[in-house]
């Protein structure tokens, strides 16, 4: 939870629609879908949505304020772009397994602040075939006679279901999370399981013996299909293991994309480099308007993923380097090699100041930050606003309707030499 207030008179300011002038239907649906009071009878005790006692449209109001008075004095705030329906927008679902006094299986999620199972079958932000799917395998735990992990007594043999699904390719992952790849009995209740439902194209067997919060372990075994999924954005296809980070709303991440990369301004003669890249989705969707684009990220799985997306897209403008984004940047500033557009996208901790202070010296042209966090996204503005660079305009992208999560994307351009903002 953040520290800012939720305001007790809301404006009725309205709110961008994501499309302009949409048919008549349309408006009224979308008007219909924003005015519809949440009403989750697990949302007090899961704590995952903290805003289901407004309207969808008090929430976009909510985060359109929150991200204008935090940026107040930087830049103009463009009003926030939500989502024309807000509900089953998760493509990945995680539910804990337990049992119930009776000793029959359940699925959930933790209650906030515990380690307390609570039973949900149908979520309100969670894809429907998701929950669906969970149900079905719940219900076959007991004619296989498969147990539930206990994590006090660490008994037990199933542990999570996670599912990963496809907006564009529809195709759906079921990741089954147990103490052992030694599983009896996996051939039939596969070939049970994809009977119930022929939409899933791939069954994976992951091996977590830690007894810790993890819900992943690091051995798997694929069931069935391929192993992994492919979804799609912004024209590009992306593959999709169990352990790889991709967006959990794809409809809002192209509307995220399309805003940032309209923002880098790229005419196909510039070195775009994309710092905190991930698996490199961001910089990909915008290799077709760069010249050259680098791709820098710690995580050395994730440098992985992003060079086969790129050879899987067959992008050859790119190359991806497992490295510290800080470290990166006081390399290029020492040798003097300035990208012409920096896109950063850094955790919700924000950016820090080794990073920074190596941007200001590279004086690249552009700089589009995307930020997860409108607190720290202020804090490192006004370094970037000292340091020479004009905050353009700021965008919110409501990536997590129900929730006080709420994206943010920055334009920044550079100012001449010896000139600040503040000037």
């Amino acid at each position: 939870m953040s520290n800012f207030r939720r305001p007790k008179h809301l404006t009725t300011r309205r709110m961008q629609e994501t499309r302009p002038n949409p048919p008549k239907e349309q408006a009224k649906a979308q008007r219909q879908a924003r005015e519809i009071r949440w009403n989750c009878p697990v949302a007090a005790k899961c704590g995952g949505c903290q805003l289901t006692r407004l309207s969808y449209a008090e929430q976009l109001q909510w985060k359109q304020q929150r991200v204008a008075e935090l940026l107040d004095g930087i830049c103009e705030v463009r009003p926030i772009l939500g989502m024309e329906d807000p509900f089953h927008y998760r493509n990945k679902v995680h539910a804990v397994l337990a049992v119930d006094k009776a000793g029959k299986p359940i699925s959930g999620v933790y209650a906030m602040g515990t380690h307390r199972v609570v039973p949900v079958r149908h979520c309100l932000i969670e894809d429907r075939r998701a929950d669906r799917i969970i149900q079905t395998i719940v219900a076959m735990l007991p004619a296989y006679k498969l147990r539930i992990y206990n994590e006090y007594t660490h008994r037990g043999f199933l542990r999570h279901i996670l599912i990963r699904t496809g907006h564009v390719t529809g195709q759906i992952m079921v990741v089954l999370v147990a103490t052992s790849l030694e599983f009896p009995g996996k051939k039939a209740f596969v070939q049970e399981l994809i009977q119930r439902h022929p939409e899933i194209t791939t069954v994976v067997l992951n091996c977590n013996q830690r007894e810790t919060s993890m819900v992943l372990g690091t051995k798997e075994i694929t069931l069935y299909g391929e192993g992994y999924m492919e979804d799609e954005l912004c024209g590009k296809r992306f593959r999709i293991s169990p352990q790889s980070f991709y967006q959990v709303n794809a409809k809002q991440c192209e509307l995220l994309y399309r805003t940032a990369i309209d923002a880098a301004q790229l005419t196909g003669a510039e070195t775009l480099l994309d710092a905190y890249c991930g698996t490199g989705t961001i910089g990909l969707c915008a290799s077709d308007g760069c010249k050259q684009l680098i791709g820098v990220e710690l995580n050395a799985d994730a440098i992985r993923d992003a060079k086969e997306n790129a050879r899987r897209n067959g992008v050859e403008n790119a190359r991806f380097l497992c490295d510290d984004a800080g470290r990166f940047m006081q390399k290029l500033a020492k040798d003097g090699n300035a990208p012409d557009v920096v896109m950063m996208d850094p955790p919700r901790a924000g950016s820090d100041q080794k990073f920074l202070q190596s941007l200001l010296m590279l004086k690249p042209k552009r700089v589009v930050y995307v930020s997860c966090n409108p607190e720290t996204l202020a804090r490192d503005l006004r370094v970037l606003v000292d340091g020479g660079y004009q905050a353009e305009w700021a965008t919110p992208v409501d990536m997590f309707p129900g929730t006080e999560h709420v994206e943010t994307v920055c334009a920044l351009s550079k100012l001449r030499e010896g000139k600040t903002y503040r000037d």
